[in-house]
C-alpha cells in the first residue's frame, strides 16, 4: 500500500519543497519561529490599522473594532 520501498534518486537534483523523502530533524523549531514571525507581521499591522481607522459616520450600535480603534479610545480618555 505504500507504493514500494525507497528508491535511489539523482542528488543533483534541487527541488524547492525539499526533495525525496524530506523529514527535517528541526521541524517543531521551524514551525515555531514561522508562527512567531506570522504573529508579529499580524500584530504590527493590527496595531498600524488600529491608529489609522477613523470612521466619519458614528455607528448607531456599539461594534468591536471601537474597542482598539483610536478615534474611539482618545474619545473615551476625553469623556474620562
Amino acid at each position: 500500500m505504500g507504493g514500494g520501498g525507497r528508491y535511489p534518486y539523482p542528488k543533483e537534483v534541487w527541488s524547492p519543497a525539499g526533495g525525496w523523502w524530506t523529514r527535517p530533524s528541526n521541524w517543531k523549531a521551524n514551525t515555531a519561529i514561522a508562527f512567531a514571525g506570522i504573529l508579529a507581521v499580524t500584530y504590527g499591522v493590527w496595531q498600524v490599522s488600529a491608529e489609522k481607522e477613523w470612521r466619519y459616520i458614528e455607528p448607531t450600535k456599539p461594534i468591536p473594532s471601537m474597542l482598539w480603534a483610536k478615534q474611539y479610545r482618545d474619545k473615551k480618555e476625553a469623556d474620562s
